[in-house]
């Protein structure tokens, strides 16, 4: 399995643009799939660069709706006339961090996109697996963010967030776009040999208490046997106190990055 990571708010590669979002191709060898499309056109353009045949893709899928994750899908059903893109039936609803970060209502009746429910569904060997009723047994760390219902500003519920689970070489895979959910929680339900995808501890202090948090988080996450590949919402500086403990079992991806799974 090769991934590559078309978007993302770093750029290892001088001639790729990078942006607060996230998007990976992922060739499995019988299919292609792009998940998440970051949050402008650039993944399209940096996919051209990188020789990532987004017109090949067989199915694309959306981690949650956030624009940061499925700001390109308009531009990836122009250059992709067959591929469905997958994603939970509450990601059009009306999300917030101070402002609007739902994604563009407009999309919503297009007739490629494939709405999942509260159940997993299967496509072809992949998993899309929502949270649905499962527990929260930690905390998560998801800045505050909101959501809007009948008129009525809540807490962010993150109903709307799913997971791809793949099985590669006897391993299984685990994609998550920002584990809104809690990544601990995400660990304990799923305990994937592989976790690709972000954190979300970015408004976590680097210092002081939000230190501490994160170090007892690197401690519980190296607990698994679980090699992590992390970007975009987990931040650079906690990276950075998260590698002190877990070492190279855990590694940032950066736009212009592939790798081997």
């Amino acid at each position: 399995m090769k991934i590559t990571v078309l978007a993302e708010n770093t750029s290892c590669a001088d001639d790729c643009g990078c942006e607060h979002g996230l998007s990976l191709f992922v060739d499995a060898d019988s299919s292609r799939i792009l998940f998440d499309t970051g949050q402008t056109d650039l993944f399209a353009e940096n996919a051209r660069k990188l020789g990532a045949a987004l017109d090949e893709v067989d199915m694309a899928v959306l981690s949650h709706g956030h624009y940061d994750h499925g700001g390109g899908i308009s531009r990836f059903l122009e250059l992709n006339e067959k591929a469905k893109v997958y994603l939970s039936r509450y990601a059009f609803g009306d999300y917030y961090s101070e402002k609007y970060i739902g994604l563009d209502k407009r999309l919503s009746d297009s007739g490629r996109l494939v709405y999942i429910g509260d159940d997993e569904l299967n496509v072809g060997g992949v998993r899309l697996i929502p949270w649905g009723t499962a527990e929260c047994a930690h905390p998560s760390f998801s800045g505050g963010l909101s959501k809007v219902e009948e008129g009525v500003t809540m807490p962010d519920d993150f109903r709307h967030e799913q997971y791809m689970l793949m099985e590669h070489n006897g391993r299984r895979v685990l994609f998550s776009g920002c584990s809104h959910k809690g990544i601990l929680n995400i660990m304990e339900r799923f305990r994937p040999d592989v976790m690709i995808g972000g954190f979300h501890f970015m408004k976590l202090s680097a210092d002081g208490e939000g230190r501490e948090q994160l170090l007892h988080c690197a401690r519980l996450l190296g607990e698994y046997p679980t090699e992590y590949y992390t970007c975009h919402c987990t931040g650079t500086e906690q990276y950075s106190v998260l590698s002190s403990v877990m070492g190279d079992r855990l590694h940032y991806i950066s736009t212009g990055m592939t790798f081997d799974i």
